[in-house]
């Protein structure tokens, strides 16, 4: 399983970190799953938290030495739904084979989640429902 985090989900492991975005990021170092992420995701995270935390920003740091890195590629598949600023982050994912996109950004990414047949087989959600469907599906073993 190999899990692309959207900057907003890096702002909230940062700014949280008690949390359940940064325990997704924890749950890889077990070797659950392998999160990834992009450049672009990062520089949009660490100008949020510059802005609203600056004291996050070490964590943000911290956090990152658990996530691998990704670049977008300009010319791939990206749903017409999204904006042009939700591209890189969609087309990053995509590049990586990620098999999940873990958002928060409802707005723009809601009307793609729980439909992998728009996304070619990515399934977008929130770091609350990855959870969730982990957790149920250890359940059922």
């Amino acid at each position: 399983m190999r899990v692309f985090l959207d900057a907003n989900v890096l702002f909230s492991a940062a700014h949280r970190p008690q949390g359940k975005a940064a325990l997704l990021i924890e749950i890889s170092r077990t070797g659950y799953w392998e999160v990834v992420t992009s450049s672009y995701a990062i520089l949009e995270a660490r100008r949020n938290l510059q802005f609203k935390f600056p004291s996050a920003v070490e964590n943000l740091d911290s956090l990152l030495t658990h996530v691998n890195r990704v670049e977008h590629h300009t010319g791939l598949f990206c749903p017409d739904s999204l904006p042009k600023k939700d591209r890189p982050i969609f087309q990053a994912a995509l590049a990586c084979s990620a098999t999940h996109l873990v958002t928060g950004d409802f707005k723009d990414f809601g009307a793609l989640m729980g439909r992998p047949d728009q996304t070619k087989g990515i399934r977008v959600m929130s770091v609350a429902d990855l959870l969730r469907s982990v957790l149920s599906a250890s359940g059922d073993s």
